[in-house]
């Protein structure tokens, strides 16, 4: 049992995304925490992936199927009749989204539309919805500001336009059908989670900078980093995901029924990409680099900062900071080439680390 997951035990949890890097580390918490799981996704696109690692297909029921299948996710949501349903199924690469915009816009939006409307269907009392978005949502003026849930949404690629266009999607359904004011006649709730730039061990998606970094000195090839003096608020996966089924907690306690909440680190524990390069090199003792001057590449933010002034007040916390995280994750990537018989016992250990400090 998962410290502080005790509520989950027994419960009926449907989990969108489950194949990808913190769907798998989420089946992991909950499923050490005793719950009943279901997850639904398209199969794993990376090798090697942590569907594979974790063996995830024993410890839940696994769909693979399309978020964008409405009739085919509708029918195991209403089968299924869950407790919570915690949706990550998304395309989550901002690069990708410009190569495909329509797809991207097809997953994110209409994804999560499909999903919302079997909520409304199964018609199920007691039903908690997290919906995993991103801290893209919000407008970026590129300052050194703080974004508050309240905040414009926004997005200049496909990727941020698409998530801040799902909140949208989420506020509509909320107002419409899952109304705060008539809870006591649908009894359910419905939230929307903000978090990004979330490292760990196990992602090895393309064009995102740590699972770059690994591949990198696993293969022994230099480095080339696109955006050096970019600013994130990075943090280790297991944070939002905690923020997730901690939100998941107080709604199921009557203590949130509403809104949209942002979960980062504390806004004076960023790291330029440049930094975090050298931290995982230190970690691991090994890898080069270089920064090539690059032309023509597409939009990305360089500064990007998240308010978690809601998500303290509520009685969440971040517990490792960006160093920390980093370090972590690579003592995990680290652990899987080196000594691959101990990545069980490496990522145990990390769990009990991270919610026994908690």
């Amino acid at each position: 049992m998962v410290k502080g997951l005790e509520i989950y035990r027994e419960k009926k949890i449907f989990i969108t995304g489950h194949t990808g890097f913190k769907g798998a580390w989420l089946v992991k918490l909950l499923s050490l925490s005793g719950a009943k799981i279901m997850g639904y996704s398209l199969a794993p696109n990376t090798e090697p992936n942590l569907f594979s690692i974790f063996e995830i297909e024993k410890l839940c029921k696994s769909i693979i199927g399309d978020i964008r299948d409405k009739e085919n996710l509708t029918k195991h949501i209403l089968d299924f009749k869950p407790d919570f349903i915690f949706h990550l199924a998304a395309q989550p690469i901002v690069l990708a989204s410009y190569e495909s915009p329509a797809y991207t816009f097809d997953v994110n939006v209409i994804g999560t539309a499909n999903l919302l409307e079997a909520v409304k269907v199964l018609n199920k009392p007691n039903l908690n919805t997290i919906i995993i978005t991103t801290d893209k949502v919000y407008e970026n003026i590129e300052k050194d500001y703080a974004y508050k849930e309240t905040d414009r949404l926004g997005g200049y690629d496909p990727y941020s336009a698409s998530k801040a266009a799902t909140e949208i999607v989420v506020s509509s359904f909320r107002s419409s059908f899952f109304n705060p004011n008539s809870f006591e006649k649908h009894k359910n709730k419905l939230v929307s989670v903000r978090a990004g730039n979330v490292i760990g061990g196990g992602d090895w998606a393309k064009d995102r900078l740590i699972p770059d970094i690994v591949r990198a000195i696993n293969n022994q090839e230099e480095l080339s980093i696109r955006n050096p003096n970019a600013i994130r608020p990075w943090q280790h996966v297991f944070e939002p995901l905690w923020g997730y089924l901690y939100v998941g907690k107080l709604m199921s306690e009557d203590k949130l029924i509403e809104g949209s909440i942002n979960f980062g680190p504390y806004t004076n524990d960023t790291l330029k990409v440049i930094d975090m390069v050298n931290v995982a090199i230190k970690t691991w003792q090994k890898g080069s680099y270089n920064c090539p001057e690059l032309k023509s590449t597409p939009h990305e933010a360089n500064l990007l900062k998240l308010s978690i002034e809601k998500a303290i007040s509520l009685g969440w916390t971040p517990q490792w900071n960006a160093t920390k995280a980093l370090e972590k994750s690579i003592e995990w990537y680290k652990t899987f080439y080196e000594t691959p018989n101990k990545i069980e016992q490496i990522t145990i250990k990390q769990i009990e680390e991270y919610f026994r400090e908690g």
